[in-house]
């Protein structure tokens, strides 16, 4: 299919509106001031795929189940942000720090969505905030998940330190990833944020893929070695219920 095409294919689905919820063929062609035979291949082609049917009695073309099904998967999608914030604001509560969800995108982080803590002093960043998968908990959850290969492009594009304890030596963070793949969870202290700790969990798609990590934040006074083991028990908790959404609804990613 020749960029043209695809153009003209696109531009024609616009057409499809609530006002206007069928077409023929030459009314279509008529609208578009397109060529009779080049709509009629192009419905055709969304008949085949199941984007359009063709209303026996009209003989006009309908928007197909393909889209209903696709639009399902959006509207899941938005619920299941929806459904997964008020488990990250349970956490916060009851450990009175922030709670942050990352997803992978490319070979960057991005975080998603946050559930501030309600102390005067907090660790905060803005939602849409992008940071490198290498440096802090909540990236290098993400990052010891991911398949070698990509762990090695992310390496060899640099590691560029955001802190004096950000880990830049190639062989210590393939090793620490590795430890954090085999006990399932990462906790750091100023690796990406002077004096900030983040104790963090995967998240994975219904494949099994990584896809996102929750991390548990704030100002590394006010967390102690003897305070982990709890709070991981809390975060681990909490995350299998999002894990479930996440399987439930069949979510590939966030």
């Amino acid at each position: 299919m020749s960029l043209k095409t695809l153009d003209n294919s696109l531009e024609l689905l616009k057409y499809f509106t609530e006002k206007n919820t069928a077409w023929g063929v030459r009314e279509l062609a008529k609208e578009m001031n397109m060529s009779h035979s080049i709509v009629y291949r192009i419905l055709s082609t969304f008949e085949k795929h199941g984007f359009l049917i063709q209303n026996p009695d009209t003989k006009k073309y309908e928007l197909g189940l393909k889209f209903w099904e696709y639009g399902q998967l959006v509207q899941e999608k938005f619920r299941l942000l929806d459904l997964i914030h008020p488990i990250m604001e349970r956490i916060s509560e009851e450990t009175g720090e922030s709670i942050f969800l990352t997803r992978l995108d490319g070979m960057e982080g991005v975080c998603a969505d946050i559930a501030e803590s309600s102390q005067m002093i907090k660790y905060a960043v803005s939602v849409g905030t992008r940071t490198p998968l290498y440096a802090g908990a909540s990236n290098k959850t993400i990052m010891a998940y991911l398949p070698k290969e990509k762990q090695e492009a992310i390496i060899q594009e640099g590691l560029n330190p955001m802190t004096d304890k950000t880990i830049v030596d190639a062989d210590k963070l393939v090793s620490e990833l590795a430890e954090i793949r085999e006990k399932g969870w990462c906790f750091s202290v100023g690796e990406y944020s002077e004096s900030v700790f983040a104790l963090t969990v995967p998240l994975f798609n219904w494949k099994k893929e990584i896809i996102a990590s929750l991390a548990m934040a704030g100002p590394e006074y006010r967390v102690n070695d003897m305070d982990v083991p709890e709070m991981l028990k809390i975060l681990q908790r909490e995350c299998s219920e999002i894990q479930n959404y996440f399987d439930r609804y069949r979510i590939t990613h966030i």
